[in-house]
C-alpha cells in the first residue's frame, strides 16, 4: 500500500468513527435518575421514564445493531422487550433486544419476518408505552412488510416475491433512492409514517440515522415515523419515467393506481402527524462525517477543502466531475494549496447494463481511472478513494476502490480493458485484479458515501 492509499484510509476510518452509533449516541443521551434526555446540536429534549410502565425498542437498518448496543447499556433492565432487523453481519452482541439479519439491497423472508413482528410489538404498546425506535439507512429492505389490500371486491396482497421484483428493477433503472423509496412506501404497511399508526397511542422516541442526500427524515429508511410528502401519483410517475411498468407485478401497478384514484389511504400526512406522540431525532449525517475526514487529513499535513455533501446522480458523471477539480487543483491550486485534500460526500446511482459485479464508488473509481488513462501526465500527483461508508458498496464486500497512477499502471500490465469492464458494470473484479479495493468489513454505520482526492 503506498503512502496516499494509507493516508487516504486513514482519512476514511476517521470519518467512520465520528459517526460511530454507539458512540453518537451515548454522547447524546443520558439517563438520570428517572430523567431519559437527548441533545444534538440545536435540539433538547427530557423524557420522564416514571410516565411509562413499559419500554419497547424496536428498529431496523445497517447501523441499528451499535444503536441497539448503546441503548442496551443506557437503560439496562428498564427494557422490557425488543427487536431489531440488520443486515447479515452488521450485528453486535445485545443482551434483552432480539436481533433478526435480513436481506439487503433486496429484500427477503427474514426481512419480512422481522418486519410482521416489529408490527405486532409496535401495535400492542399502549398509552402508558415508550417505543423507542432505532433507524438507519437500509431499514427500507431490512423492514420488508408487503401491502394488503382489501377494497370492495379488490383483495390484492402484495407477495416478497413482487417486493424483489421491484426493487431489482429501481435498482438497475438509475432511480435514485428517494424514487425507490417513494414506491416502497406505497408498498408497505409500516412505511411512510404507518409505524406511527401501529404505535398509537404510544408515545415514540425515534433515533435516525441519515443516508440519504439532504437528511430527509421522510426519505431515510422511508420513512418509517415521518410524515410523507410523496403520492401514489409520484409512484406511477417515476414508473413512467424510467419506463420499467413491463418489469413490475400487475397487482403492483394495480395497488398504485388504486391509491393514485383515492381508493385506497394515502400515507401519513402532516396533519395526522401533529397528533401522534412522536419524537423524531437525527442524530447523525454525511456532514458530520466528512468533518471527522477533514480533522484528520489535517493532522496529516493537508490543505483540506470540503466541497460538497451532496453529489448526486450517475457515479460516471460525478467521476467526471472530480476529474475536472483534480486536474485544476493539480496545474494550478485552484481549491487549496498542495498538498491537497479534497472530500466529497453523497449518494450516486448506477443505471445497471451489464452482468458485472460492484457499487456506485466501485463503478466511479474506475470512470476516474479511465481519466488517469487519458491524462498526459497518467495522473501522476493524484489519488482517489470512493467508498460507502456501511463497508458495502452494492452487493459486494468491499466499502469501494482506489484510483491513482500506480494502479493504472499495474492495470496495464496486467492487460485489463478498463472499457470492457465498465460496459460489463464489473468494477469489482477489475479491481480485485490489481489489488485496488478497499475493505472494511461492515462497519455497522451508514451515512452515505464518502470521496476523497489527494493531490500532491
Amino acid at each position: 500500500m503506498t503512502t496516499e492509499e494509507k493516508h487516504l484510509s486513514a482519512i476514511f476510518a476517521e470519518a467512520l468513527d465520528r459517526v460511530d452509533p454507539y458512540k453518537i449516541i451515548t454522547n447524546c443521551m443520558k439517563l438520570e435518575d428517572n430523567i431519559l434526555s437527548v441533545q444534538v446540536p440545536g435540539e433538547f429534549l427530557e423524557i420522564n421514564l416514571t410516565e411509562f410502565n413499559k419500554i419497547f425498542v424496536i428498529g431496523a437498518g445497517k447501523a441499528t445493531a451499535k444503536m441497539a448496543k448503546a441503548i442496551e447499556d443506557i437503560l439496562g433492565d428498564r427494557i422490557d422487550c425488543g427487536l431489531i432487523s440488520v443486515k447479515y453481519g452488521h450485528t453486535e452482541p445485545l443482551s434483552t433486544i432480539e436481533t433478526i439479519e435480513a436481506g439487503h439491497p433486496v429484500p427477503d423472508e427474514n426481512g419480512v419476518e422481522a418486519a410482521r413482528r416489529i408490527e405486532d410489538l409496535a401495535c400492542s404498546a399502549d398509552a402508558e408505552t415508550l417505543v423507542i425506535n432505532l433507524i438507519s439507512g437500509g431499514g427500507s429492505a431490512l423492514l420488508p412488510c408487503p401491502v394488503r389490500i382489501d377494497c370492495g371486491d379488490t383483495n390484492i396482497e402484495i407477495s416478497l416475491k413482487d417486493k424483489q421484483k421491484v426493487t431489482k428493477a429501481l435498482l438497475a433503472c438509475g432511480a435514485d433512492i428517494s424514487e425507490i423509496n417513494c414506491i416502497r412506501k406505497h408498498l408497505s404497511e409500516l412505511k411512510g409514517g404507518k409505524l406511527l399508526r401501529c404505535i398509537k397511542p404510544a408515545r415514540s422516541l425515534n433515533l435516525i440515522l441519515s443516508d440519504v442526500v439532504g437528511d430527509n427524515l421522510d426519505t431515510i429508511a422511508s420513512g418509517l415515523t415521518s410524515f410523507d410528502r410523496s403520492t401514489y401519483c409520484d409512484a406511477l410517475s417515476i414508473i413512467s419515467n424510467y419506463q420499467i411498468q413491463e418489469q413490475l407485478p400487475a397487482k403492483v401497478l394495480k395497488v398504485l393506481e388504486l391509491g393514485s384514484n383515492g381508493n385506497i389511504a394515502e400515507t401519513l400526512k402532516a396533519e395526522e402527524f401533529k397528533a401522534e406522540r412522536a419524537d423524531n431525532v437525527l442524530i447523525g449525517t454525511n456532514r458530520i462525517a466528512l468533518l471527522g475526514a477533514k480533522d484528520k487529513a489535517e493532522e496529516l499535513g493537508y490543505d483540506v477543502r470540503l466541497l460538497t455533501s451532496r453529489l448526486t446522480g450517475e457515479a460516471h458523471f460525478a467521476a467526471d466531475l472530480l476529474w475536472a477539480v483534480a486536474q485544476d487543483q493539480r496545474d494550478w491550486e485552484m481549491v487549496a494549496k498542495k498538498p491537497a485534500c479534497i472530500i466529497i460526500g453523497g449518494e450516486t446511482v448506477v443505471h445497471v447494463k451489464g452482468h458485472g459485479k460492484g457499487g456506485r464508488n466501485q463503478e466511479m473509481a474506475l470512470n476516474f481511472l479511465k481519466r488517469l488513462g487519458q491524462d498526459e501526465k497518467n495522473g501522476s500527483g493524484i489519488h482517489l478513494l470512493a467508498a460507502s461508508t456501511d463497508g458495502n458498496d452494492g452487493p459486494t464486500d468491499a466499502a469501494g476502490a482506489f484510483a491513482d497512477a500506480t494502479l493504472l499502471e499495474k492495470s496495464r500490465a496486467a492487460g485489463l480493458s478498463i472499457a470492457s469492464y465498465l460496459k460489463n458494470n464489473d468494477a469489482y473484479n477489475f479491481f480485485a485484479e490489481i489489488d485496488g479495493l478497499h475493505k472494511t468489513g461492515p462497519t455497522n454505520t451508514n451515512v452515505c458515501d464518502i470521496q476523497i482526492l489527494l493531490v500532491n
